[in-house]
């Protein structure tokens, strides 16, 4: 079956289906990573989107059942150079394509995906979709009449709205769910020994303060950070009495939530491969990454955040740290998964605030 690839600019491809047919729409962004796409796949914050790869061959160890980092995939759709029909690993439970279906998932192939990523780095990140059964003319048609990326709560589709949920443990950490990764969990029970609590992303301080938390994490998630300043609001109340530790969309809602903003990037940082230097140490780690929207330093004067971290790409925002209260962020993923694995330490030094505090 053919699929057909469009962008809202009228940039079209073409190429192979390889998940689930229909239509999808999302905005389009390319990842990185050499390896990593299940995690990739299910990581909630790329809800509403669409995934370029630019490695040529995904799907070459399949899917297996430990390395989803959640239920199901958030994305809209993805879009690669080729997709492998016979994958070769002793994990494997299933092939990409049957895991796509699975979901209805849409994935196209056989696309030149580096004129597509070249295009998405000179023209920036736009709404684009994928068809198995409209003309280009009636996607680009489509594309125009649905919804943009910018100013939409993301947050919402992809996160519990129950009660909090509770890892159980001596003491507690909270977590607030934007659309947090599994191993965000992990990571949490692997260099603490508190019960975890994860609470939905509309908790209000009172909430919080009435569980007597030893501290609080607040995770990544998908969107634009402008359009769910509700976290902010949450965290602007009970950002004095906790420490707290923000990753990603987390580190965006911190800088909100203290008098700082937030502005689109052309492209967006995704993929496991990013040169970011602590600026305490001047030590330089590599870490994976993926975000559209950025902390605008100039706007952090009366915050009291102070920039902790830089990308060495592009100069940009990568951590920040209160410089009175225990408080800190960082726009990657020290949690990986895809990705290189030293910058657990953060994990580290967020439980030594906790316990300094106890």
């Amino acid at each position: 079956m053919k699929a057909l690839l469009a962008l809202i600019d009228g940039t079209t491809w073409t190429g192979d289906a390889a998940g689930a047919p229909g239509t999808a729409f999302g905005e389009v962004v390319f990842n990185t990573s050499m390896t990593g796409y299940q995690e990739i796949i299910t990581d909630p914050s790329y809800a509403g989107q669409l995934i370029t790869f630019t490695y040529p061959l995904i799907g070459n160890y399949g899917i297996n059942l430990q390395d989803a980092e959640a239920e199901a995939p958030a994305t809209r759709g993805i879009i690669t150079k080729e997709i492998a029909r016979q994958p070769s690993n002793w994990r494997t439970a299933m092939t990409l394509a049957d895991y796509l279906l699975g979901h209805d998932i849409l994935a196209i192939s056989g696309v030149d995906t580096r004129s597509l990523t070249r295009h998405i780095r000179d023209e920036g990140c736009v709404m684009g979709g994928i068809s198995t059964e409209l003309t280009s003319e009636e996607l680009l048609a489509a594309i125009a009449k649905h919804p943009g990326y910018v100013g939409r709560d993301m947050v919402r589709e992809v996160t519990t709205l129950l009660p909090p949920y509770v890892l159980p443990a001596p003491g507690a950490i909270g977590l607030i769910d934007c659309g947090h990764k599994a191993n965000i969990l992990r990571m949490l029970r692997a260099h603490g020994s508190h019960e975890i609590r994860v609470y939905s992303p509309t908790v209000t301080g009172a909430e919080l303060r009435n569980d007597k938390l030893a501290g609080l994490v607040l995770s990544n998630g998908p969107g634009d950070p402008s359009a769910v300043m509700y976290i902010a609001e949450t965290l602007r109340d009970i950002h004095t009495e906790l420490p707290i530790l923000g990753i990603c969309l987390g580190h965006q809602m911190l800088a909100l939530a203290l008098g700082g903003q937030t502005k689109k990037m052309r492209f967006g940082h995704r993929g496991a491969n990013h040169p970011v230097q602590d600026l305490r140490t001047g030590k330089v780690t590599m870490t994976s990454q993926n975000h559209g929207f950025m902390v605008d330093p100039e706007s952090l004067a009366s915050s009291g955040l102070e920039v902790s971290h830089l990308n060495l790409n592009d100069g940009t925002v990568e951590g920040l740290r209160h410089r009175e209260l225990p408080v800190f962020s960082v726009q990657y993923h020290p949690e990986a998964f895809p990705g290189p694995r030293e910058n657990a330490y953060l994990f580290d030094e967020f439980f030594g605030l906790v316990g300094a505090r106890q």
